[in-house]
């Protein structure tokens, strides 16, 4: 596991506060183009670029799945119709 990795999960090992937080912001709607990038900065210090590569990890950890279900089900269904759409 990295340092950043390490500093990120919770004490029971379960999902660590920015894991939580980038799973937050998918459950949201948005209310026009942009509005997501800017909370993203604003909220989470992140780039959207960098944003997305974190999700993307999340979506393979099964601590992820067990938190919330429902999104994570959802967006690995997003991601596996755009591989197809490939």
């Amino acid at each position: 596991m990295t340092e950043e990795r390490d500093a990120a999960v919770g004490d029971e090992g379960g999902l660590g506060e920015r894991e939580q937080a980038l799973l937050a912001v998918e459950r949201r709607s948005w209310p026009g183009p942009g509005a997501k990038e800017r909370a993203v900065r604003e909220r989470l210090g992140l780039s959207p670029t960098r944003y997305y590569q974190l999700l993307n990890a999340l979506l393979d950890d099964p601590r992820a799945l067990a938190h919330d279900p429902v999104t994570v089900n959802r967006l690995r269904r997003v991601r596996e119709e755009r591989q197809r759409r490939r």
